[in-house]
């Protein structure tokens, strides 16, 4: 057993040892004193008892840990199509209306991640998506919330939770651009915890000699970094009763959507949901049911072939309601979440995880060799009494930028804002190219802060206005 001078120290590396993570210590003695100081640091923080839960619980169990029980489909909240349905969406509007002018939404991004899969060094959030100015994610959220903020009157917190590994670089960023015109006070950053992965054999392990691979502990952990970082003391402070949850990489967001927040207030709910029509019965997107009677979002690994291609009578997909990751999410709903520690349920990864070789050196592997432990906010659902999900188009809310190619990447996410925007300028009279799949031929932006919806832009834009080719439009 390696030494340590101090009482707290010698705590720390008994516990290790009891747990049978000796290992760990392997290069000690090259170590500088910076270095035992930083490992001893990270090991003091280490939950092993959840740990250990963790090991026994999902990877001797990981199979039998999988859903077997019949899915259900869900019933949603349709897109108005009907007089009955449009006028359910207007009374929606209004009472989502309130609650936005009393200061009660505030807005919440999970930003954790970088850009590693789309080739691009830094957090995701600074990813340059504007398909004319390539301005980031970040600050194409920003302009939303200021929009929105100045349109009903308000201060509207911006919650931003990030991760270990992109927390100061995100911070500067934000510095350095002045906050994107929004209050500092209003732009309030929290950072979420991280989970040691384990081997094959339940061992930590070391990314370094004096560091243990770590990784965030999944987007359900968001949950409780509002709760640990003071973020739900600072909303009740403010008055806030409901969040807008969402994903960084979503480039179409609705951050701020009336008709919803009605919905969800009319149905007393306290987390709710918005959903897309699956493409096809292979999209790799969970899918909304009820197991068990309780409102689930199933991984589409976790379903069996013959739930993903069910079809209902006039061949649509039986299990056609595709998860976005977009929620709104009661205050008082997360304080329940989180009372007395995260009620959310770990879920087990098979991954490739970077360690040291015998010699000290840092392998990638080729293969998975490694398990990561992560939560999924949608998890919470099977805990509300009250729940809705909404159906929205696609094209009107969701392109995620996360591949460097091919579906939900940089290049599509830029051809759908293109495309999006360009039914704004159709409906006020212009005429705008499209190839022969239907796609916008050039680029089109247009800032919130220039125009928040289709109707403004109809009363914002100029009598003379032409497209050419490439048009952005912005504040003055």
């Amino acid at each position: 057993m390696v030494k340590a001078e101090n009482s707290k120290d010698r705590a720390v590396i008994e516990k290790v040892y009891q747990e049978g993570q000796g290992h760990v210590f392997r290069w000690w003695e090259e170590l500088s004193e910076g270095s035992r100081k930083a490992l001893l640091d990270q090991l003091g923080a280490i939950d092993f008892t959840l740990l250990g839960e963790l090991r026994k619980k999902c990877i001797a169990s990981d199979e039998e840990n999988r859903e077997q029980e019949p899915l259900e489909p869900v019933e949603v909240v349709p897109i108005p199509r009907t007089v009955k349905d449009r006028k359910r969406a207007e009374e929606a509007i209004r009472i989502g209306e309130d609650l936005i002018r009393a200061g009660k939404l505030a807005a919440f991004v999970v930003a954790g991640g970088q850009g590693t899969r789309l080739g691009f060094e830094g957090p995701k959030g600074l990813f340059p998506a504007g398909p004319v100015t390539g301005k980031s994610l970040f600050q194409m959220h920003a302009e939303k919330i200021l929009a929105e903020s100045r349109a009903y009157g308000v201060s509207m917190p911006w919650y931003i939770m990030t991760s270990e590994a992109n927390d100061g670089e995100t911070r500067d960023f934000f510095q350095k651009n002045d906050f994107f015109g929004l209050s500092r006070e209003d732009v309030f950053f929290l950072k979420q915890r991280t989970l040691p992965a384990l081997d094959g054999k339940g061992n930590l392990i070391l990314d370094a000699e004096d560091h243990i691979f770590t990784s965030p502990n999944g987007h359900g952990g968001s949950l409780l970094a509002l709760e640990e970082s003071g973020a739900l003391e600072d909303m009740k402070r403010r008055g806030v009763e409901c969040i807008s949850y969402f994903q960084v990489d979503n480039a179409l967001i609705k951050i701020v959507d009336p008709v919803f927040i009605g919905y969800h207030v009319q149905a007393r709910a306290e987390m709710s949901s918005k959903m897309v029509m699956r493409r096809h019965p292979l999209e790799k997107v969970g899918v909304f049911g009820r197991v068990g009677g309780r409102l689930r979002v199933v991984e589409y690994s976790d379903m069996r072939e013959a739930e993903m291609t069910a079809q209902n009578p006039d061949g649509s997909l039986k299990y056609g309601a595709g998860s976005i990751a977009i929620h709104l999410i009661d205050v008082s709903f997360v304080e329940d979440e989180v009372r007395g520690g995260l009620k959310l349920p770990y879920h087990v990864a098979h991954k490739k995880i970077p360690y040291l070789d015998e010699e000290g050196r840092l392998i990638r592997p080729a293969e998975p060799n490694g398990y990561k432990f992560e939560t999924f906010v949608f998890d919470a659902l099977g805990d509300t009494s009250q729940s809705i999900v909404m159906e929205v188009e696609r094209e009107e809310e969701f392109s995620p930028v996360k591949n460097r190619e091919g579906e939900d990447s940089p290049e599509t996410a830029r051809r759908d804002l293109t495309n999006y925007f360009s039914r704004w300028l159709e409906s006020a009279g212009l005429t705008v190219p499209r190839n022969e799949r239907g796609d916008v031929v050039g680029q089109i932006e247009i800032s919130p802060l220039f125009a928040r919806t289709k109707e403004a832009f109809r009363a914002e834009v100029p009598s003379d206005l032409r497209f050419t080719g490439s048009l952005y439009l912005g504040p003055e």
